[in-house]
């Protein structure tokens, strides 16, 4: 029920002309990796759960990696986005609204965007989309083949934020760049198909991510 409200809400936002909605409220903070630094626009980040396990490797433990990856498992094209084991998946960057931002903050609206050309859907984007793919409840998944910028109703799908959460943090479906669509909120979290993929999907269950720099430029 409450997806199927969800789909309703958002196909009426993207009926309407609206005007693009600045913040006002107080400076946000900005986001920080794993070693306590600042995430930094043009940089590249793996996003990795926030509890990591070990499992025994010989005599000595090993961390068990896993991370974000793409896969092609409702369409051909565009990729899914799936959480993958024993990698810490592809490297992500992070276009905020304001092109002027050096830094990503907290709750402000930003593209998430894979880091890598290794694809099989060349004539999709790589930007993180919001799909509807139906279902038995009526599930929304995050995939790819989204449009960078140009905030309005034609790319509310294409907006996230990252807020803190139980000292890690969230990635939430929540888009401020129109009016309307202001009270559009939910977390993203882990939804685990009939053949056991574990794809990004609006839940009132958050996936808890730390960002871990994938390299410098």
């Amino acid at each position: 029920m409450k997806n199927t409200v969800l789909a309703f809400v958002l196909l009426f936002a993207l009926s309407l002309q609206v005007p693009l909605l600045r913040a006002t409220d107080a400076p946000a903070e900005a986001v920080v990796d794993m070693s306590g630094k600042k995430l930094q626009v043009g940089e590249s980040y793996f996003i990795v759960p926030a509890m990591r396990t070990f499992t025994r490797c010989g005599k000595f433990e090993c961390l068990n990696a896993e991370g974000l990856s793409l896969a092609n498992i409702g369409e051909s094209c565009p990729l899914d986005v799936v959480v993958v084991q024993r990698s810490l998946g592809l490297p992500l960057s992070f276009s905020p609204l304001d092109a002027n931002e050096g830094v990503v903050l907290e709750s402000t609206d930003l593209n998430i965007i894979f880091s890598t050309d290794r694809t099989s859907c060349d004539e999709y984007s790589l930007v993180w989309k919001l799909n509807h793919f139906g279902g038995s409840k009526g599930e929304w998944f995050v995939t790819t083949g989204g449009s960078k910028g140009n905030p309005g109703r034609k790319t509310i799908r294409n907006w996230f934020k990252i807020e803190k959460c139980d000292g890690a943090y969230k990635i939430v479906y929540c888009p401020s760049v129109c009016l309307s669509s202001k009270h559009l909120c939910e977390d993203v979290g882990v939804f685990v198909d009939e053949n056991g993929n574990r794809r990004l999907a609006l839940s009132d269950v958050p996936f808890k991510v730390k960002f871990q720099l994938a390299k410098s430029n």
